[in-house]
């Protein structure tokens, strides 16, 4: 898998874990399945179907708690992919460059979502790595079942508001006091409310955005246990998207905000505060399935951990080089082939990984990894060789076609069915077109889709859709300094339309891809 460069990360409040990196256990993998997660660990069934079932149940709760019960698409679709590793050290060599004080992080994308966890802390400053990936889960859960803008203070507020969850003899308690942020609640001066609304106007220091989280926690759980202030917000959220300024729009519907301030001040300063507990009995009792994974994939196991991660040029040739041995002496395990091809076609080894996607299918002829990765060799050596016989490109694309036919719903295979015309450099038929909007409906949480879509809308002259499209990247926290979704609606609200429009971004006429992605 070729690194992107979206990553949420959450760190831990020390400055620094004392904790090395652990061996690799000798445990066996396991992998448990349920509608909403995959989860990869080597801590024994017991554990993981526990984990498994917690992770189920926290969906379940937050989907009571916003009356959430209709999915864009069946149970399965938009799995998260979670792999537990022993330590947050260990969690911090994955992340590799910026991970320092990272206690897990979560990597969205339209061919499956990722996040790597500890199985337990590195010390005592580190956050628990429940928390942690609780806290990862609701951004991808707020986004994919309610794809708005939210502000900063609310997308880090929320996630840390659900993140403390419970889980008691009678139900999951919800509202308990985020006690890792109390330093920055109680021992620093933290961001006015205004400042919270307009976080976009510059730059963070490291303890305004600590206080971001913080006050962000504050503010989200006095809306939340209160219908009058639950609807001020949802007031201000209506106006937020619909073009108005976020400190507009929070004096339009919250009031004085120095007047808010010092009700968020008395709130805090209270002796208990409100919680909710959500019993057992309310929530779906999840169907987790949990199976040993291959010989294969287990040799594999932790060179699939770095692939998945992501990789560069520099990363991809010695995990392919290392996965080759290892890959042979597993030829009829799909899994193992499967994972093998993705990393041979990350490293631009497409023999090989075309010979691994072969052996991969002769196991498993419905491996929708393989049949994609078939599609994406093809495309590949179509485009370079700039061929302009359209058979050729469709001999490449009927591999994604097949796909699709076995799974109607996988975005993936969507989204690089529009790719293709991309990588043949045509314009897209409007079944390319139709079919990434609803790769973005099914995976609204992948950032470089939904810019793909916004551009897409923008050459087809819909600048309000391409706004819509773009707001929730415009106000996500994570987005670079030069946020280029901001950038982007700003040019569009100054007149610029169409291809004009992606110009001046620096983006050319041609498209987002114009080869095809390695996935």
């Amino acid at each position: 898998m070729r690194v992107s460069g979206w990553v949420r990360g959450i760190a831990v409040l020390a400055a620094a874990s004392a904790a090395c990196i652990s061996a690799a256990s000798e445990a066996k993998w396991l992998r448990a399945t349920s509608d909403h997660f995959v989860v990869y660990s080597s801590v024994g069934e017991t554990a993981l179907r526990k984990t498994a079932t917690q992770l189920e149940q926290f969906d379940g709760v937050m989907r009571i708690l916003h009356r959430a019960n209709t999915p864009p698409a069946e149970p399965g679709t938009n799995r998260v992919t979670v792999y537990v590793v022993n330590t947050a050290s260990d969690v911090r060599k994955l992340m590799g460059k910026g991970s320092a004080n990272v206690a897990g992080f979560y990597v969205p994308r339209v061919s499956g979502s990722i996040a790597f966890t500890p199985r337990s802390g590195g010390g005592d400053g580190d956050l628990q790595p429940q928390i942690v990936l609780f806290h990862e889960y609701a951004h991808h859960f707020l986004l994919g079942t309610f794809a708005a803008a939210y502000p900063a203070w609310f997308s880090e507020g929320y996630a840390e508001f659900v993140s403390t969850a419970r889980f008691e003899k009678d139900g999951v308690m919800v509202g308990v006091a985020a006690q890792h942020r109390a330093y920055s609640l109680l021992r620093t001066r933290g961001l006015s409310a205004e400042r919270l609304f307009d976080t976009g106007s510059r730059r963070l220091s490291d303890e305004e955005r600590g206080s971001l989280y913080a006050r962000g926690w504050l503010l989200t759980h006095y809306i939340m246990f209160d219908p009058a202030r639950g609807a001020t917000f949802r007031r201000y959220l209506d106006a937020l998207n619909t073009g108005v300024p976020s400190v507009t729009a929070a004096r339009t519907a919250f009031g004085d905000l120095r007047a808010l301030d010092r009700s968020l001040d008395a709130y805090l300063a209270q002796s208990r505060i409100p919680g909710i507990k959500i019993a057992y009995s309310r929530l779906p009792d999840p169907k987790i399935t949990v199976e040993p994974v291959s010989a294969g994939a287990e040799a594999l196991m932790a060179l699939r951990m770095e692939s998945e991660r992501g990789v560069n040029n520099k990363t991809a040739q010695p995990i392919y080089t290392r996965a080759k041995a290892i890959a042979a002496s597993y030829p009829t395990d799909p899994v193992a082939q499967g994972w093998f091809a993705e990393m041979a076609y990350d490293a631009v080894q497409d023999d090989d990984a075309e010979a691994a996607v072969d052996r991969a299918l002769a196991a498993d002829p419905k491996m929708a990894q393989a049949l994609l990765y078939k599609a994406r060799i093809h495309l590949r050596r179509a485009s370079a060789a700039s061929t302009k016989d359209a058979d050729a490109w469709k001999k490449a694309r009927i591999w994604v076609v097949k796909a699709n036919r076995l799974a109607p719903d996988d975005a993936e295979a969507l989204s690089l069915y529009y790719d293709s015309f991309g990588a043949e450099r045509t314009p897209p038929t409007k079944i390319a077109i139709d079919g990434v909007k609803r790769a973005l409906e099914l995976v609204p949480q992948d950032p470089e889709l939904r810019f793909k879509v916004a551009a897409q809308e923008i050459r087809d002259g819909d600048a309000e859709d391409a706004k819509r499209t773009l707001r929730p990247l415009a106000f996500d926290p994570h987005m670079p300094a030069d946020n280029p979704a901001a950038r982007l609606i700003t040019i569009l609200e100054s007149g610029k339309v169409g291809p004009e429009a992606l110009r001046l971004l620096g983006q050319g006429q041609d498209g987002v891809a114009e080869t095809p992605p390695a996935g």
